[in-house]
């Protein structure tokens, strides 16, 4: 197999891929993987809708490797929740490239909806941020961290009433293919680094607190329409990331109307002391859970 040839020219709309999957058009693209809007032929109803993600084999340094990454994603089938897109299947496709299944993210991402919107309201933040720790806890759950949440990994459904859904995708990606490549425990700087916390700048391997810090930073933009730290250029936001002090939406949004329950829920996510940050997306949740506004 690993001799035949497979690519992103062989995913376009009406191809049916694995005897069962249509390609109906490309959806988002990273600089590891391209995913596509898909049919599954064989399923009915709602589960006939999937996203395929393609992982080209380009990635790796042989078949070994290819097959770490993909034993990678057998833990994340195990997760479940309505704000994660839940991981079917895992194919190896021909050139050790990868094909991975999952449940079919509706609507646009976070960022697209903050370029129209520019920011939510309090009750939209919290009602977002309940959610997405909702799928973090699950995520957690099963020892697993996303390692890249930001607006661009969050797809939001409007439902015709109530507040915009948010559905967490591409998790894994990046640890999973460091680990696949046997990298070690320090690493180059994983995920986005606007929205990564400082140890990372250093080395660490994303974990369950970069998790909390990735979101509470998300949900700071989401509430006040800017990120938490000044700074024209990535060293100038790396060294407000340094600062002992939380970030103060105030000094940020001063026009912002934040009240100060949520901001000081949300702030206690970005403390650049990882010991003093929540320990668990259960203690993010509760401290939202606690908000009344």
């Amino acid at each position: 197999m690993t001799n035949e040839s497979f690519s992103l020219f062989d995913l376009h709309p009406g191809k049916e891929i694995a005897g069962r999957f249509r390609i109906v058009k490309p959806q988002r693209q990273s600089g590891l993987s391209t995913a596509f809007e898909a049919t599954d032929v064989k399923a009915s109803g709602a589960g006939a809708s999937c996203a395929l993600v393609f992982f080209p084999g380009a990635l790796f340094e042989g078949a070994k490797q290819a097959d770490e990454f993909r034993a990678s994603w057998l833990p994340w089938q195990r997760v479940r929740s309505n704000h994660v897109a839940g991981v079917r299947e895992v194919l190896p496709m021909p050139g050790n490239s990868t094909l991975l299944v999952a449940d079919f993210a509706e609507g646009g991402t976070l960022r697209d909806w903050l370029k129209q919107h520019k920011h939510m309201t309090p009750p939209q933040t919290l009602a977002l941020g309940l959610g997405l720790l909702d799928g973090l806890v699950a995520i957690h759950g099963q020892q697993l961290v996303h390692g890249d949440i930001k607006p661009q990994t969050i797809f939001l459904s409007q439902p015709k009433k109530g507040d915009p859904r948010g559905v967490l995708v591409d998790g894994g990606i990046t640890t999973g293919l460091w680990n696949a490549k046997h990298l070690g425990e320090h690493t180059a700087l994983i995920g986005t680094p606007y929205y990564a916390p400082i140890e990372q700048f250093g080395g660490e391997s994303p974990d369950v607190q970069s998790d909390v810090y990735n979101l509470a930073t998300v949900l700071f933009e989401c509430v006040t329409g800017v990120l938490p730290w000044p700074g024209s250029s990535m060293l100038e936001v790396f060294q407000a990331k340094l600062d002992k002090t939380p970030p103060s939406i105030k000094k940020r949004a001063p026009k912002a109307d934040v009240p100060a329950a949520l901001e000081a829920a949300i702030v206690r996510g970005l403390l650049a002391d990882k010991r003093q940050r929540y320990a668990s997306s259960e203690q993010f949740r509760d401290a939202l859970a606690a908000v009344k506004l």
